[in-house]
This record gives C-alpha cells, structure tokens and sequence, in this order.
C-alpha cells in the first residue's frame, strides 16, 4: 500500500504556490558511493553552473521563492538554506559536493541538476502516513549532537515534516533526522521533491522522471513507481 502524504490547510495557505511528487520505490540495492555516482554528481554540478550563468543560486527565481517562504514561517532562509540551496553551494565551491552512498547520491544530483529540493526517506523507519504541518512545538525530533542521540524540538508554526513517531525533517526541507535516513542497508525508499511557483508541474515531473531512471540504472529491478504532483 503507497504510503500517505497529507498537506495541512495552513501550509497551503502560507505557500499556494507549493506541490509535491513523490517516487516510491522497493527492491532497491544501495551500497557505498561508486564512480557512477560519483560523475552524476560532477554531472549534476556542470548543470547547475550553466544554468546559473555566475548567478548565485539564491538569486534563482526557485531559490527565491523558498527564500520567501522560509521568511514567512520565520526561518532565516540566509543561515537555514533549504537543502537545495545548501547543496548547490556546495556543489559550486571547491570541495564539491559530498559522496553519501548510491540512493542518496542519486536524489543529490537531481536536487542540484534541477535545482529543488529532494528528499530521501527509508520506507521501512516510517511510522504510519507522512504530513507537512505547522509545528505546535511539542512535536519530538530526534537527532544527534556531539556524537550522542538527542530529542529537539520544532519552534511552534514552523513548517515541518512527521509521521506517527515524531519530526522526520525540520524546517520544511532544511535538516533531515537520523531516524528515517537511507542508509547502505536500505531497500524500499520514499524520495520526495517539493517545488514552488515559479517551476512548473512539467519541470517537475521532468525532475522526477530522471531520478526514476537514475535510480533503475544504479539498481536493476527495483520497483519504482512516480506519483502524479501532489499525490
């Protein structure tokens, strides 16, 4: 049964320019980065330069977008870049982007490539359906700090991801918890990549198009399936 993803009214509201689509995919074999993954990421990094042209990437009309929603839920989008902003900066620096392992360096490259954020979540660590809400502040977030697992909490109206157990990402798109990540052992994953206007449903679906064949290249015979936006 497809995992439910549920957008509460007030995030709407804020953003109604937001979708989603989502990827579902089981039978999958991650295993450490490889040369393969490695040149989507070098790939994934030459896009990203020609399609900024010298810009820097909060200056693109997505990343501006994000930017605003951010100030509105009342992040610092400058000190919490969503994770595609973050990404390409990094992806633009010296150092390069990081190598993770096969699936999280796959949904990297499209998140770079297509500048929008993508999500990766282990089908097997979540707990019941998944729903972008406004924070109340009680809602627990477990991460680790200084080696050593702790529980964080959301800033009440925050925007953030949950299932049944908690926060799976905070600040819409910002920092992923540890408890539902795609580690070496994965095999069924969620990816999820989020736009708003000004990208249109069909760069979108572009987007999660390749990462469905990025992901049938890195491992064959998996059961992938691309979700309709906002399903």
């Amino acid at each position: 049964m497809a995992l439910t993803l549920t957008v509460a009214d007030e995030v709407t509201a804020l953003a109604p320019g937001f979708t989603h689509l989502a990827v579902e995919a089981h039978g999958l074999v991650n295993g450490p980065s490889d040369d393969h993954s490695s040149a989507l990421l070098d790939d994934a990094a030459r896009r990203l330069a020609d399609r900024l042209g010298g810009r820097a990437p909060h200056e693109d009309p997505h990343m501006a977008a994000w930017r605003e929603v951010y100030t509105a839920f009342g992040a610092k989008p400058s000190r919490t870049r969503n994770s595609a902003e973050a990404l390409a900066k990094r992806a633009l620096a010296d150092g390069g982007l990081p190598r993770i392992n096969l699936l999280v360096d796959v949904y990297n490259a499209i998140s770079v490539a297509h500048l929008i954020p993508v999500g990766g979540e282990d089908l097997d660590r979540i707990s019941g359906g998944m729903r972008l809400v406004r924070a109340t502040g009680d809602e627990p977030f477990t991460t680790v700090a200084a080696g050593a697992e702790t529980v964080e909490h959301p800033e009440p109206g925050e925007i953030v991801w949950c299932d049944g157990e908690g926060v799976t990402c905070r600040r819409w798109n910002w920092r992923q918890g540890p408890r539902t990540r795609l580690t070496e052992e994965s095999v069924n994953a969620l990816f999820l990549l989020e736009s708003l206007a000004p990208m249109t449903d069909g760069e979108l679906r572009a987007a999660g198009a390749e990462l469905a064949e990025s992901l049938e290249k890195v491992s064959p015979g998996a059961r992938i399936t691309v979700r309709e936006p906002g399903r």
